[in-house]
């Protein structure tokens, strides 16, 4: 088990505001909403099983996945949701673990290039990036303060 760390106030907008659900309810939404969100990506993950608590801001993430990107890729998809402040890795990794990646916190003003020559040493290895954080990321000059991104090793 690992735990990452987000900014809660940045990430895509899953939840409503339930005015008037229970917590044991809202939760279940909440669950619900990122299962669907990681779903709609895509990622290669069986036996996908989310559980949020609200009131703690925090995901629990557990099921099957090939390979260390994809990991990171499922943590990153329930991190960068809005109200989510914390993610526990549960995944269960199928194949070997590979290197990991780092993690960065996109703040205001950067851009994928900037990253990568922070990174790389090489602004043009941007495309690296873009490509690391798909299919969470559509383009690469739509990024946003608080979001969290994958920077894979240098091969």
């Amino acid at each position: 088990m690992s735990l990452f760390s987000f900014i809660r106030e940045a990430g895509e907008k899953l939840f409503g505001h339930d005015t008037g659900a229970d917590e044991a309810s809202a939760n279940r939404s909440a669950s619900a909403a990122i299962t669907t969100y990681i779903q709609s990506l895509q990622l290669p993950v069986t036996e996908l099983m989310v559980q949020v608590d609200k009131a703690a801001q925090k995901a629990r993430v557990s099921g099957k996945v090939p390979d260390q990107a994809a990991r990171e890729k499922v943590i990153l998809a329930c991190g960068n949701v809005e109200g989510i402040g914390e993610v526990e890795d549960n995944l269960v990794l199928a194949g070997q673990a590979g290197g990991e990646s780092q993690f960065h916190t996109v703040e205001r003003g950067d851009t994928l290039s900037m990253i990568a020559k922070k990174c790389y040493g090489n602004a043009n290895a941007y495309m690296v990036i873009f490509e690391a954080n798909k299919p969470m990321l559509k383009h690469p000059d739509k990024i946003y303060p608080g979001q969290v991104l994958r920077i894979p090793p240098q091969s």
